[in-house]
């Protein structure tokens, strides 16, 4: 599914989105490459500027293999307790970051942005939108942070994906349970009808650090009308 806007993400009953946050993580991200290949599904990875830093190689083996790269900060900062200054920064720094390890393999970063901890303010929200990134919202957590069985994390994700009947499904790249739940979980999406949707940018060619920065310092210098 191209997309050029938040607005845009419309799917269809039975459509799936997959997404990972926080990686990427060695032995973690790489497995869950290798699961995803083999069922020929993608997905996207909202990476964390800090991790894409020290995991290069593998932050670029993810874009090579043709999933979408977006990012997620650089520190996973809730961004909701910090200045709006503060908070600009820390998504540019996140950004730039990823960006650059992508870029050593001749990669390119995606517009796609989700806020840490799903925590935003109006400002940042509309800054981010009107400078072009894509934020991405989550339908099903499957809370694969919870301290649960495998097995559990896949029925619980399954049970409210099936009461919604599609949507964007919020896993993270960094949980061994993760790694272990996600073959279980793919198997019944196929059981049960799903089709993976993979989400790319209609066009890549605007997004970038300069804009991100100038989209959210204009609107604080309109007069205040959105606020924290």
């Amino acid at each position: 599914m191209a997309v050029a806007t938040t607005a845009d993400i419309a799917l269809k009953p039975g459509e799936v989105v997959l997404t990972f946050d926080d990686g990427p993580r060695a032995g973690k991200t790489d497995a869950i490459l290798q699961l995803l290949a083999d069922y020929n599904v993608k997905a996207t990875f909202l990476m964390l500027g800090a991790s894409a830093q020290a995991n290069p190689r593998l932050a670029q083996r993810v874009a090579i293999a043709g999933h979408t790269v977006g990012s997620h900060t650089y520190g996973h900062v809730d961004l909701s307790h910090l200045t709006r200054q503060e908070a600009i920064a820390e998504i540019v720094k996140g950004e730039d970051a990823v960006s650059a390890a992508l870029a050593g393999g001749g990669q390119k970063l995606s517009p796609f942005f989700r806020f840490p901890y799903l925590a935003q303010t109006g400002f940042l929200r509309t800054g981010l939108l009107h400078s072009g990134a894509v934020v991405l919202d989550v339908d099903i957590d499957s809370k694969d942070y919870y301290k649960d069985t495998p097995e559990a994390v896949a029925a619980r994700t399954l049970a409210r994906l099936d009461a919604r009947g599609s949507g964007i499904v919020l896993f993270h790249d960094i949980h061994q349970r993760t790694v272990d739940m996600l073959p279980i979980f793919l198997d019944q999406l196929a059981k049960r009808g799903y089709s993976v949707v993979r989400l790319v940018p209609r066009d890549n060619s605007i997004f970038g650090r300069d804009l991100i920065t100038a989209g959210l310092d204009d609107l604080a210098t309109e007069g205040g009308t959105v606020t924290q």
